[in-house]
């Protein structure tokens, strides 16, 4: 079984974490191979007193359920400890928020894909920590999607947005701890930052083949098979297609009213796309986009997810909804994730070319190609900092 950094910390605890006061950035998923959560594990830990928890987009508890729902710090019931959002109008700690913190800890569960928010909190934690000059302490955590495959293009950095602060290809292949290790190589130098990493993890390895417990990373990352579309249907919230928020299978299923399920899935099958069939369906969102009306659409089935490309696939049905439906714009208009200028599809895309690309029909081919290279050339960079094989 593979064990996670929190695991691996219980057990050989750093001496430079010995009677310090420390500040804990955690999750729902942050938790033990017991299902323990890192607060209580750490609470109870007389060699450490935590001061402060941050939470991250969705809360420590996970209960906001979509996106630009902001909520409030309070007092953890527990532990009588206070938590600090990271998740509004303050996204990076304030040196008020971080008074009492002597070292910060990270334990947070990624899910593999450049826009997930947890990421770029991280970051700004390390920004803050670099700042204030507190040491910063990672608890690596597994990429549930795997460590081996990559894909999509490089966010350009004028497109920077809290789905994206520093250049990453979409998939990027790494843990929490690899990306950690990259930023502050790259981006906080001064930081004094500690990972402390995995046992027994490979990086072909899905989060299935761990032996490690699945807990939702957020209320609409409910499955393995949620994260596995994830790099490619995350792009729709930046569309007017529903991407199946409202459902019980968010990001695999998609559509809208305007959809007819069968000519769309019929132009689908022309791209012969690997590891994947798409099933024309029906279905109405409970809240959302369309909440309460009926829209045509398809659920995506993953066959083979080793050849199944999420990206390419999500691509393929911009490029066959725009070309069945020219009429329709399909670009949904800022804001989004606090960018108020940027239209919500670029910033997830990571520049506009991709959006102009499906606009003028672009062959798929042509366009995979495009990020291919910029993927090719973000790959040297990425392999200095990777910490398994």
């Amino acid at each position: 079984m593979v064990s996670s950094g929190v695991d691996r910390l219980l057990k050989n605890l750093p001496s430079k974490i010995y009677g310090l006061k420390a500040g804990l950035l955690v999750h729902p998923a942050s938790v033990s191979k017991k299902l323990i959560h890192t607060k209580d594990l750490l609470f109870k830990n007389k060699s450490i007193k935590i001061s402060a928890i941050f939470g991250p987009q969705h809360g420590i508890f996970g209960n906001t359920q979509d996106n630009m729902i902001e909520w409030e710090g309070f007092v953890d019931k527990s532990t009588g400890i206070p938590v600090y959002s990271l998740y509004g109008k303050t996204r990076k700690p304030t040196k008020e928020m971080l008074k009492d913190t002597e070292i910060l800890i990270i334990d947070l569960q990624d899910v593999g894909s450049r826009y997930y928010t947890f990421i770029w909190t991280m970051a700004l934690c390390m920004e803050a920590c670099e700042e204030a000059g507190i040491p910063l302490v990672v608890l690596d955590r597994v990429n549930p999607i795997g460590g081996h495959l990559t894909e999509g293009p490089v966010l350009k950095p004028e497109f920077k947005s809290f789905v994206g602060l520093h250049p990453l290809p979409v998939r990027h292949g790494m843990t929490i701890g690899e990306l950690a290790l990259y930023f502050k190589d790259k981006f906080y130098p001064k930081l004094d930052l500690t990972v402390i990493p995995l046992k027994g993890w490979r990086r072909n390895q899905w989060f299935d083949q761990t032996g490690l417990p699945w807990v939702m990373l957020s209320p609409n990352m409910p499955t393995l098979d949620t994260a596995t579309v994830y790099p490619g249907m995350c792009l729709f919230e930046g569309t007017i297609i529903s991407e199946g928020r409202g459902t019980t299978r968010p990001f695999e299923i998609f559509g809208a009213p305007f959809i007819e399920p069968e000519k769309l899935v019929r132009r689908l099958k022309d791209f012969k796309l690997k590891g994947v069939i798409f099933r024309p369906l029906y279905f109405t969102p409970t809240f959302n986009k369309y909440s309460g009306e009926l829209c045509g659409g398809a659920q995506i089935h993953v066959i083979d997810r080793e050849k199944f490309k999420p990206f390419k696939t999500a691509i393929a049905i911009l490029l066959a909804i725009h070309e069945l439906y020219p009429e329709v714009n399909l670009w949904r208009q800022p804001p989004y994730e606090y960018e108020f200028e940027k239209l919500p599809f670029d910033i997830l895309a990571g520049s506009d070319r991709l959006r102009m690309d499906i606009e003028k029909g672009t062959p798929l081919k042509e366009i995979e190609d495009c990020w291919n290279e910029e993927l090719l050339a973000f790959e040297n960079v990425r392999s200095r900092y990777l910490l398994y094989v």
